[in-house]
């Protein structure tokens, strides 16, 4: 296996059985968490980097799949899942709640991720998943606002 596909697929979590997106999200987590020490412009930075090289490297590991967006390939959970955390302190409770709210969004593809999927390549791998976390961005800072008590569960 090329080191492409090995990227692509979250170091073979978009193999898993039942569910790889959701097994995909767990390397954004493990990324999301080691980005919390860098600051707001280079987190931003960092995200954007990811996600250029997302659409890159789903764009030339698709067509090994036979299939427009295969579920193996799971960079774009990994990518999607440090921008439902941007800004949000990073604990127990947090990440339970934007794994979760993550997911449901991804899976749902409010307007206009379902649309954003059907640009080509890598585009339409990554766009949808990443405005997925946009709007779990959005609901997981509604929801720090109206239930402080989940930063209760200590930070990492």
């Amino acid at each position: 296996m090329n080191w492409k596909k090995i990227i692509a697929t979250g170091f073979g979590t978009g193999y898993l059985p039942i569910g790889p997106g959701s097994w995909g999200t767990f390397p954004g987590m493990l990324l999301c968490w080691a980005m919390q020490p860098l600051p707001v412009f280079g987190y931003v930075i960092v995200v954007i980097l990811l996600a250029m090289a997302g659409v890159y490297l789903a764009g030339v590991v698709e067509p090994e799949f036979g299939k427009k967006d295969p579920g193996q390939i799971v960079i774009d959970e990994i990518v999607a899942f440090p921008i439902t955390m941007f800004l949000i302190p990073v604990g127990w409770g947090t990440m339970v709640l934007g794994f979760f709210l993550n997911r449901l969004l991804d899976t749902i593809k409010p307007w206009p991720c379902h649309r954003l999927e059907k640009l080509p390549g890598g585009w339409g791998i990554m766009m949808d998943d990443l405005f997925a976390g946009v709007y779990s961005c959005l609901l997981m800072h509604a929801a720090l606002y109206k239930w402080p008590a989940i930063l209760i569960w200590k930070p990492f």
